[in-house]
Formats: structure tokens, C-alpha cells, sequence
């Protein structure tokens, strides 16, 4: 492969929202509020599935403090970094510091998409198999389904960054964007990546499009089984999954996107990778607290014990 004859690079600029001072303050602002929140609501939700003994010990709890986790986490390699750029007026990012956020989103998102298929397959056996729920999720297939998880993550990662360490980038420098992601940053290489760009598309892409029609099977199969069981559950099942069909729709549908279309003449819509590492980490503690019973229950408890706690000193 030929390798343009110019000086190699170690930092990109990225251009982040808005160039405006007072849309940037506005946006510091926003964005601080959401990263708080979103910091503070998957927290919660970890501490309470981990404290509260009626949560702990459910298969379905004990997932959603691991997604709880993976959103703190993903959010937090990127908008801590979004939030300060706001204040700066050169927005630079070093190349090994880019290399390390492409590495934790792409393992991140990857484990998450894969946990969302474990959390889809639980709700199935919930709802559809009731009888057999505790035998079939037991304690040790969950821990086995949150380590594929996270197995899945790291090759996902791995096949993709195993070839872009080692490019050669040469210029230009400037993303596009407001952190880095593999389908803009290696058009920055100054060598052929024609087969690398297939790779991202065929990896990222095709795992997406693959949990997201995975999961929509399962969907499928649920509401299509309940209705033989009784009526009562149909109402139930449709309340439960609309909540993560939502989340499932939100979550995948900007990943599609992005991986199906940056290849042509679009360019990344900035506000897709905002959606992306801030809105969709927000859901998570919006819908599954606020629309669950249990979860209510266990806030309360937990209100109390604190309270009860602060009373005895």
C-alpha cells in the first residue's frame, strides 16, 4: 500500500456542535445536567439491585444492573470529554487518547447489544415459560451470559483496532464529529483502507443489524405465544416489552444508521453520536424505574433504611 509523503499526525480536532460561544455555554450546561443524570440514575440502579435482597436475587434485576453499569460506562468515555471541549476553543484529542475511546465504545456497545439479547431471552422465558424460569435462568447461566457478554464486546473491539493502531495517519486532521469512531478516523489514514472500511462495515454493522433482528424475533415469538396462554398476560406482555422494544429501537437505531450510510457521500450527523452516548444511557434509568413496580418498591425501602439509618445517630 502506497503511503502519502507528508508529516505524520498525533492529534485530531474535533469540531464538536457548534462554533458559537453562547450555543457552547448553553450546551456545557445541558450536557453537564445530562451526564449528572445519567451518572446518577444508572448508579442508583446499581446500588439498589445490589443492596436490596428482593431485587438480588432475580435474574431479570440482576441484568439490568449490569446494562445500568455498561451505560454508565459508555457514556462516560465520551461526554466528559464532549462537556469540557465546550469551554475550550481548540477541541484536540491526542491519537493514542482517540485510539483508547474508539476502543471502550466499540467493546462497550458490543457488550451491551449482546446483554440486550440476554435480557430479551429472560423476558421470554418469564413470560412464556414460567414454570421453568428458575431452573433455566440460574445463577450460573447468568454469569456465563454476562461474560459472553463482554467476550463478544472485546472481539468486536478487537477485530476492528487490531488494524487501525497500526495506519498510518497523515493528515488531514479535523473530525467531524464530537469524539472519534472508526468510520471517520480511518479516512484520515494516509494509505489505501478500502478493505479495513469493508471490515468496519461488515463488524459493526453486521452485529448491529444482527441483535436488532434477534431481538425483534424474540419480541415476535413472545407476543405471538402469550395470547395461547391467557388474555390477561397479552396486556402484560405488551406493557413490559413496549418499554424495551423502546429502549431496543433507540439504542439500535442510530448504530444502523451510522454503519449503513457513512460510507457513501453523508457525513456522520453529529447529532446522531449526541443521541447516541447521551440520550440513549438516559433511558435506561427513565424506563426501567419509573415504569416498574418492583423498582419503586425497592427505592422506597432503601428511602427508608436511610432514613431509619440517620434517625439512629
Amino acid at each position: 500500500m502506497d503511503v502519502k509523503n507528508s508529516s505524520m499526525i498525533s492529534e485530531f480536532v474535533l469540531l464538536g456542535l457548534t462554533s458559537t460561544w453562547e450555543l457552547e455555554i448553553f450546551f456545557f450546561c445541558i450536557f453537564l445536567l445530562a451526564y449528572a443524570a445519567i451518572m446518577a440514575g444508572n448508579l442508583f440502579i446499581v446500588i439498589t439491585v445490589t443492596c436490596d435482597s428482593h431485587l438480588h436475587s432475580k435474574p431479570m434485576y440482576f441484568l439490568l444492573g449490569k446494562l445500568s453499569f455498561l451505560d454508565m460506562s459508555l457514556s462516560t468515555f465520551t461526554t466528559p470529554k464532549m462537556i469540557t471541549d465546550f469551554l475550550r476553543e481548540k477541541k484536540t484529542i491526542s491519537l493514542w487518547g482517540c485510539m483508547a475511546q474508539m476502543f471502550f465504545l466499540h467493546f462497550l456497545g458490543g457488550s451491551e447489544m449482546t446483554l440486550l439479547i440476554v435480557m430479551a431471552v429472560d423476558h421470554y422465558i418469564t413470560i412464556c415459560k414460567p414454570l421453568h424460569y428458575t431452573s433455566i435462568m440460574s445463577r450460573r447461566v447468568l454469569v456465563g451470559s454476562v461474560r459472553l457478554s463482554w467476550a463478544v464486546g472485546f472481539v468486536h473491539t478487537m477485530s476492528q483496532m487490531v488494524f487501525t493502531v497500526t495506519l498510518p495517519f497523515c493528515g488531514p486532521n479535523v473530525v467531524d464529529d464530537i469524539f472519534c469512531d472508526l468510520p471517520l478516523l480511518i479516512k484520515f489514514a494516509c494509505t489505501e483502507t478500502y478493505v479495513l472500511e469493508l471490515l468496519v462495515i461488515a463488524d459493526s454493522g453486521l452485529l448491529s443489524f444482527t441483535c436488532f433482528t434477534l431481538l425483534l424475533i424474540s419480541y415476535t415469538v413472545i407476543l405471538v405465544t402469550v395470547p395461547r396462554g391467557s388474555s390477561g398476560g397479552l396486556s402484560r406482555a405488551l406493557s413490559t416489552l413496549s418499554a424495551h422494544i423502546t429502549v431496543v429501537t433507540l439504542f439500535f437505531g442510530p448504530c444502523i444508521f451510522i454503519y449503513t450510510w457513512l460510507f457513501s457521500s453523508l457525513s456522520m450527523d453529529r447529532f446522531l453520536s449526541v443521541f447516541y452516548s447521551v440520550i440513549t444511557p438516559l433511558l435506561n434509568p427513565i424506563i426501567y424505574t419509573l415504569r416498574n413496580r418492583e423498582m419503586k418498591s425497592a427505592m422506597s425501602r432503601m428511602r427508608t433504611q436511610g432514613i431509619n439509618f440517620r434517625h439512629t445517630f
